[in-house]
């Protein structure tokens, strides 16, 4: 089974830069896309909705922002949006796809880089989905969540990790609650699993040359539950093609969908 996880920092702005081509020979099970930045009112469906797909959106209230998807090779068996409370839900930040005992879920965790007041709210919203994740775990079910977690865990997924203490994304109590989600909490980062390597990055910021000189930070993960840690088999990173500020993350699970 391949999961395929993208921020696309807006889908028709991705689409013109090659994404759908490209996914059409990915051999992808899930795709989960994160920052369509569209209304699905706005979306060709001969485009937005390739065939080979079951295609899903969950878009925010405010026009060209957040807003995320998923697409399923097999139509699940459930389809669920949002996670209960406005900052998720009125921001189109999470969709899931349940398949048997498997769920497949596009998370867009919130950026608090535009201010003091964002960072803060982007803390609420950790500690309510750490909340969120270990109900999940009670439910006796395997879930993959994909997505743009804005946030780094260790000092080998960011590039100037000294000089980014202060900025949200790389703060001690961000990088503090990823390493609680992945020890007391649990869950399992995938891409870890089989790839332990530093300088290994999914998104690089528009100043500075970030990309050409391979400044970056790891911030889009898929986590899953602990079963599934012995079922990953291969990780990538896809750097060949540029679709948005974010590199989409591939990862293979021996598991059929």
């Amino acid at each position: 089974m391949r999961v395929i996880s993208a921020n696309l920092n807006g889908i028709r702005a991705a689409e013109k830069k090659g994404f759908f081509r490209w996914l059409s020979r990915q051999r992808a099970d899930v795709v989960c896309i994160q920052e369509t930045k569209a209304q699905e009112h706005q979306l060709h469906p001969e485009v937005f909705y390739p065939k080979q797909f079951h295609c899903y959106y969950f878009d925010a209230e405010k026009k060209g922002y957040s807003g995320v998807a998923i697409y399923c090779r097999r139509e699940p068996d459930k389809l669920s949006t949002g996670l209960g409370w406005a900052h998720a839900d009125t921001e189109g930040r999470y969709i899931q796809a349940d398949f048997g005992k498997l769920s497949v879920a596009s998370l867009y965790l919130p950026s608090g880089s535009s201010s003091e007041e964002r960072h803060a709210n982007k803390l609420n919203f950790m500690d309510r989905l750490y909340t969120e994740m270990q109900a999940m775990r009670r439910k006796r079910r395997d879930y993959i969540i994909c997505g743009d977690w804005n946030t780094v865990h260790k000092e080998i997924d960011i590039k100037n990790f000294k000089g980014n203490q202060k900025n949200s994304g790389c703060t001690p109590q961000e990088r503090e609650w990823m390493e609680k989600v992945l020890t007391k909490g649990g869950w399992v980062d995938a891409f870890r699993e089989v790839d332990p390597r530093p300088e290994q990055y999914t998104w690089w910021s528009n100043r500075g040359q970030a990309w050409a000189k391979n400044v970056g930070w790891r911030i889009d993960y898929q986590i899953t539950t602990p079963g599934l840690k012995e079922k990953v088999t291969r990780a990538s990173i896809y750097k060949d093609q540029r679709f948005s500020d974010h590199a989409p993350l591939i990862i293979d699970y021996d598991l059929e969908l």
